[in-house]
């Protein structure tokens, strides 16, 4: 086998990181949403304080999916290259 070549193992290994990152980022998007949803809805937030406070809520949870995202690729490509 050629020695630059990843093994099919390391492939799959990849693959299975790849999908939890997604996975894991999806639901901590999920999780900051629905706070900011319930926390407009526990204080009877209505109007144009509301649509602000969904659409920061939107982009909390849109910067947390993507930081969790980054970091457990990161973290996996750091353990890889030490031979992990």
């Amino acid at each position: 086998m050629d020695m630059g070549r990843e093994s099919r193992w390391e492939k799959d290994a990849m693959t299975v990181e790849i999908v939890f990152a997604l996975v894991t980022a999806i639901a901590l998007a999920v999780a900051v949403f629905a706070v900011a949803l319930a926390l407009a809805l526990a204080f009877g937030i209505s109007g144009p304080a509301k649509k602000g406070m969904l659409v920061g809520g939107a982009l909390l949870a849109a910067t947390a999916g993507m930081w969790r995202l980054v970091r457990a690729l990161c973290r996996f490509d750091e353990q890889r290259r030490m031979g992990r």
